[in-house]
């Protein structure tokens, strides 16, 4: 893993996230009690492959998996998937890469964490960011199928971005597109009607989430543990005297 690789995904809106509490996540999110599809993780990094659910002809919710960073079916290689991990929602729905599944291809991703990067004059200092409690939520999502030039086929998705709310924008300018449960089903199951989904893509509300610092152990990829995860004391100039 080089260096370069690290430093794009840390200037990425949303580059990492966790599935830390997957029973709670599928029992509150799918309705269902058999978690056995959903491993725990910590540190959920682009080009790995992570839970999704999309919604079938009759609005059915199905979990699947996918890998993160949407691959077009029109690419000529799949490459292309790590620049586009993210897509903004202000413009998906004309950007050539992701308006078509904007329009047909939506999914929502479960979750309930994200890590953001603050600069500071010391290096970045990473925050977990979630719903107070660390409560399950959704991410909206869009993805695509695109097919190899031995035929197979690989499943790709990106997650959507928006305008900072309150709490994150001391951290980030943008944030991920968070859907409460009733947006949810109304992000899976709209028709193509692209005011109707853009207004879905508002900053979720920031008295409903907390920041926590955490160490910079969570900056490799590698690291996959509860440790990414756990509270750190910042320092203060106070602290230093």
């Amino acid at each position: 893993m080089t260096s370069n690789f690290l430093l794009g995904i840390l200037s990425n809106v949303c580059g990492r996230y966790t599935i830390s509490s997957p029973r709670k996540i599928v029992s509150e999110i799918l309705g269902s009690d058999d978690d056995s599809a959903v491993e725990a993780r910590y540190n959920v990094a682009p080009t790995q492959d992570a839970p999704v659910i999309v919604a079938d002809t009759n609005g059915a919710r199905l979990l699947t998996h996918m890998r993160w960073g949407l691959v077009p079916h029109w690419a000529t290689n799949s490459d292309v998937g790590l620049a586009m991990i993210n897509a903004r929602a202000e413009t998906a729905a004309y950007k050539p890469s992701f308006a078509e599944s904007f329009r047909q291809r939506r999914c929502i991703v479960p979750a309930d964490g994200f890590y953001e990067w603050q600069r500071k004059s010391g290096g970045r200092q990473p925050y977990l960011l979630r719903l107070q409690g660390g409560e399950p939520f959704t991410f909206a999502g869009l993805w695509d199928v695109w097919r190899g030039p031995n035929g197979t086929l690989l499943k790709t998705f990106t997650i959507l971005t928006t305008t900072s709310n309150a709490v994150v924008e001391a951290i980030h300018g943008r944030m991920p597109v968070i859907l409460g449960r009733q947006r949810c089903g109304e992000w899976l199951t709209t028709g193509s009607n692209v005011g109707t989904l853009t207004g879905l893509c508002a900053p979720y509300p920031a008295a409903a989430m907390e920041t926590i610092p955490v160490s910079t152990y969570v900056n490799n990829v590698r690291h996959d543990s509860l440790e990414c995860m756990q509270p750190v004391r910042l320092r203060t100039s106070s602290s230093l005297l």
